[in-house]
């Protein structure tokens, strides 16, 4: 196969399997939760997919999927002025809202989330929050002694899928490969930080606009733009919402050993070595990578 048939495989191989899985799981909780804070059994009202799902940017295997789900107005100053940890107890209250539906699964909060467990090995974290009238969400810490955080999860996504759909579509596909290099060479790095470098990255990069066909010139660039960053930097400002996604461990390191070995598979590619040139693709993104 050609280099942009075989990255055009891998980015196909790289897509979520499970999606019917995760809508009805996402519905039930929905639905419990409209249920019992709005009295309306509802499974689509008052939430939304969040993180790497959220963003189009998750990957075949992905284990967290993050969803927020956002209270009625008038319960704010009820928790707000709670005796003690009120975020603590609105957290409290959304992990028994949920046992209602989920009750054989492990249900349990987790500082800003409650976190229900599958045994297929899916984590939903369930965010509760608050819609505010910017369309940002103001959500509960109950961690030292309680507080409340906003967060803006649609800016985010509306500007990863803008730039996507401005480049040639290429934005997501590059977030989605990047995610199979982190998960194949364990990169200390979040999620939303690598979104946003993809995005930095492919804003002003020369083969934004281009197909697969220079998917290998273009991981090649996205590897060296990686291990150029300034190791002293401690966050970047993600798109759309200029929320600070912070480093969680230095990434550069194994960012410059990929690209050495993109350089090795684009001269295999050159001499028409097609074994060899996939050997190090795959050495690069994993087993997802057509051999």
């Amino acid at each position: 196969m050609g280099i942009g048939e075989v990255f055009s495989t891998f980015c196909n191989n790289l897509k979520v399997s499970n999606t019917a899985v995760i809508s009805y799981r996402y519905k039930r909780i929905t639905r419990q939760l409209n249920t019992d804070f709005y009295n309306n059994p509802n499974d689509t009202y008052h939430s939304i997919y969040t993180g790497s799902y959220g963003r189009d940017t998750a990957i075949d295997g992905f284990s967290d999927l993050d969803m927020l789900f956002w209270l009625h107005p008038d319960d704010y100053s009820r928790f707000d002025n709670h005796f003690g940890n009120g975020q603590s107890a609105m957290l409290q209250e959304v992990r028994r809202s949920i046992r209602n539906t989920y009750p054989n699964s492990e249900v349990a909060g987790d500082g800003q989330v409650v976190v229900v467990s599958f045994e297929d090995g899916i984590r939903f974290e369930v965010a509760p929050g608050f819609e505010l009238t910017d369309n940002r969400f103001r959500c509960p810490n109950s961690n030292g002694g309680g507080s409340w955080y906003v967060t803006d999860p649609r800016a985010e996504q509306a500007a990863i899928h803008a730039l996507h759909v401005r480049e040639n579509q290429n934005l997501k596909k590059l977030c989605r490969m990047a995610r199979a290099w982190k998960r194949t060479w364990d990169v200390p790095i979040g999620g939303l930080l690598l979104d946003t470098l993809a995005y930095n990255f492919l804003e002003k990069g020369a083969y934004r606009e281009r197909s697969f066909l220079f998917y290998d010139w273009m991981s090649r660039d996205f590897f060296a733009f990686l291990m150029n960053q300034n190791e002293q930097q401690a966050y970047w400002l993600a798109p759309g919402s200029n929320q600070q996604a912070y480093r969680t461990g230095l990434f550069e390191y194994k960012a410059k050993r990929c690209y050495n070995l993109s350089l090795e598979a684009i001269d295999a590619d050159g001499k028409g070595y097609e074994y060899t040139r996939n050997s190090k693709w795959r050495e690069i993104y994993g087993t997802q990578f057509p051999s």
